[in-house]
């Protein structure tokens, strides 16, 4: 008769199964969901109203009547496209900046992460003298705000000739982008277990390859969760986009266009509702199509065994 090994649960198995049940129950509360449901609808609201806006084409109607009562059949005739084709084509050019967003963004996001996966791996498995106290120093940066390093970088770039090209924008998104970087991706680096390291370094791996075949697998929730972050950002901001780029169509984002389509009275804001819906687009479509990475890189390390 073969014998048949029963595999009993260790007491640290046991606690955390029933920490995750325990949460598990407490976020599936009444009370939870309908929280849950308040706040979607809170947040929700303003973007059908940007949505149904963008759609009427009777500027006079949009100032007297609100966007809910287009809604009624009376008031279908106002729905057009003539919002999006004159923001579209014309003096405002969106799909040019709509370009340069693209150009700016992708390389502000790769060029941080790529720079932030060395520095963290480093930081995580290498020893070397000062190793904390640069850490630390790094991660203090991020409470530097960013409107005081305006003056100064802007003075460095024209120094170097870099003023009014596509550098300045990659440079300063990359700056402001990395302490976070560095700092989140450590800590998930961190959570790799030793012995997938030290069985690596047993086979003679060396941190290259370390790096390359058994870190970087494993970093995929963590990148995609900064990718995340770090493309919203810098699609959305408008900040830096004025300070260094103005409204130069060479350079300039989509953001710094929109913040002229109101025009200098505010006249222009039916335009305004279609230029911004058009900006979110494509934020909306990276996130939905990342967001099982997004949640995984969060909750990383966040239960302990």
């Amino acid at each position: 008769m073969s014998e048949v090994t029963l595999k009993v649960p260790s007491a640290r198995a046991r606690r955390r199964a029933e920490r995750l049940a325990e949460a598990k129950n407490r976020l599936s509360s009444p009370w939870a969901s309908a929280l849950a449901l308040v706040i979607a609808v809170v947040w929700t609201v303003p973007t059908v109203g940007l949505f149904v806006t963008s759609f009427r084409d009777n500027v006079r109607a949009i100032t007297k009547t609100g966007w809910w009562e287009a809604l009624l059949p009376s008031h279908w005739s106002e729905f057009g496209l003539g919002n999006y084709e004159t923001a579209l084509s014309g003096q405002n050019q969106l799909g040019t900046y709509f370009t340069n967003s693209f150009v700016v963004t992708l390389p502000s996001v790769i060029i941080p992460i790529t720079l932030a996966l060395l520095a963290a791996y480093a930081f995580a498995w290498i020893d070397f003298k000062g190793r904390h106290v640069l850490f630390v120093a790094v991660f203090t940066l991020q409470v530097v705000p960013i409107q005081v390093t305006m003056i100064p970088l802007l003075t460095q770039y024209v120094k170097w000739g870099l003023n009014g090209t596509y550098w300045v924008l990659w440079l300063s998104h990359t700056m402001f982008g990395l302490p976070l970087a560095v700092f989140l991706l450590h800590n998930f680096m961190r959570e790799i277990p030793r012995s997938l390291i030290e069985a690596a370094r047993v086979d003679g791996a060396g941190h290259v390859r370390i790096f390359l075949r058994v870190v970087l697998p494993l970093m995929t929730p963590a990148i995609a969760s900064f990718a995340i972050f770090q493309f919203l950002w810098v699609w959305n901001d408008l900040l830096v986009a004025l300070a260094f780029a103005g409204n130069t169509p060479a350079v300039a984002p989509l953001t710094a266009r929109l913040s002229d389509m109101v025009g200098s009275r505010g006249s222009a804001w039916h335009l305004l509702s279609a230029g911004a819906f058009i900006s979110m687009i494509v934020p909306m479509v990276v996130f939905l199509a990342l967001q099982r990475f997004f949640v995984r890189g969060l909750l990383a390390g966040s239960v302990k065994g």
